[in-house]
C-alpha cells in the first residue's frame, strides 16, 4: 500500500475522531466552567434550532468529506478510472470542512467579547485532517494518468 493511500485511509478514522473531539472551550464568565464544543455538539445545537440547516451542515462538513476520502481511495487504488478526477474535484468543493474550519478560527480569534474561548486539541486534529485531505486531493488530481494504477482487466 502506498503512502498516499495509507494517509487517505487514515482519514476514515481521524475525521470521526475530530468530529467528537473538543474544538473549543467557551464560557460566558470566567467564574463558570467552560463548555466544550465539538463538531457533533455544534450540529446537535443547530438541530434544536433549525433541522434543515443542521442537515445541510452535516452533509457539507461530514458526509461530503468522507465521500471525498472514499472516492480518492478508489482513484488511488485503481478501482475507479482516472476520468473521475473532475468529479473528485467537484466533490472536494462540496466538502466544506475547510470553510467550517476557517469560521471556527475566526470565531476563536475574535472571541465572544463577554467571556473567553480556549482552543481544544480537536481543532488541531480537525485542521490536520482538512489539510491532509486537501493535499491528497491536489496530489491525486494533478498526478498524471500514466502513473495511476489501472483497474484490473475483466478480459
Amino acid at each position: 500500500m502506498t503512502l498516499p493511500r495509507l494517509a487517505n485511509l487514515s482519514l476514515l478514522l481521524l475525521f470521526p475522531l475530530a468530529w467528537v473531539a473538543p474544538l473549543l472551550k467557551a464560557g460566558v464568565l470566567p467564574l463558570f466552567a467552560l463548555s466544550e464544543i465539538s463538531v457533533l455538539s455544534g450540529i446537535g445545537a443547530l438541530w434544536e434550532k433549525d433541522k434543515f440547516l443542521a442537515l445541510v451542515v452535516t452533509f457539507f462538513a461530514m458526509i461530503a468529506p468522507i465521500g471525498k476520502v472514499l472516492a480518492l481511495e478508489g482513484l488511488l487504488s485503481g478501482r475507479l478510472p482516472a476520468r473521475i478526477k473532475p468529479w473528485l474535484y467537484h466533490l472536494g468543493r462540496l466538502a466544506m470542512a475547510d470553510v467550517f474550519l476557517i469560521a471556527i478560527y475566526i470565531t476563536a480569534a475574535k472571541g465572544i467579547g463577554i467571556g473567553r474561548i480556549e482552543i481544544g486539541w480537536g481543532l488541531y486534529l480537525f485542521t490536520f485532517c482538512v489539510l491532509l485531505s486537501l493535499g491528497l486531493s491536489i496530489f491525486a488530481i494533478r498526478k498524471p494518468k500514466e502513473s495511476l494504477p489501472h483497474p484490473p482487466s475483466t478480459d
